[in-house]
């Protein structure tokens, strides 16, 4: 697992009128701080990777269809510079995944229903100094081969 990578699985509460999730606690210690909440709607098959931040971290969470998401350490100081993760989440795995600053990070769209993304990061967007850097879904470096792996 790369270093700094936290996974929290979430519980449901059904009853008789439906379910209850607490997603996330200030008590999870999940991110440093608070900075933006937000959501996005991606279409079956779409990868959208990779990029990372130089100074946020991010918490993912997919409320709604199912995604194979992955993980590329760009840390130097890093002990896990270099390794590549794969997490699946979703509907099925109801799992929050914090992803630490200098880790590139990106998914893929599986099954035939869009999936839904919602995020927090520990600052704000700023359009006119964004900290995000892109790199292609398939860098070499990367390697990455975006079928589907057992884990």
């Amino acid at each position: 697992m790369i270093l700094g990578v936290k996974t929290k699985e979430l519980i449901r509460r059904v009853d008789d009128r439906g379910f209850f999730m607490e997603i996330l606690r200030d008590d999870d210690q999940l991110l440093q701080k608070f900075g933006q909440f937000s959501m996005a709607m991606t279409y079956p098959g779409v990868i959208k990777a990779f990029h990372y931040h130089k100074l946020q971290d991010d918490l993912w969470f997919f409320p709604k269809g199912e995604a194979q998401v992955v993980l590329y350490d760009l840390r130097e100081d890093s002990k896990t510079r270099g390794e590549t993760d794969v997490y699946y989440l979703g509907e099925l795995q109801p799992w929050l995944l914090t992803i630490p600053a200098g880790v590139a990070h990106g998914y893929r769209v599986l099954g035939g229903e869009p999936a839904l993304i919602t995020y927090l990061t520990t600052q704000s967007y700023d359009r006119l100094q964004p900290d995000e850097y892109r790199i292609p879904w398939d860098d070499p470096t990367i390697g990455f081969d975006w079928r589907t792996h057992n884990r």
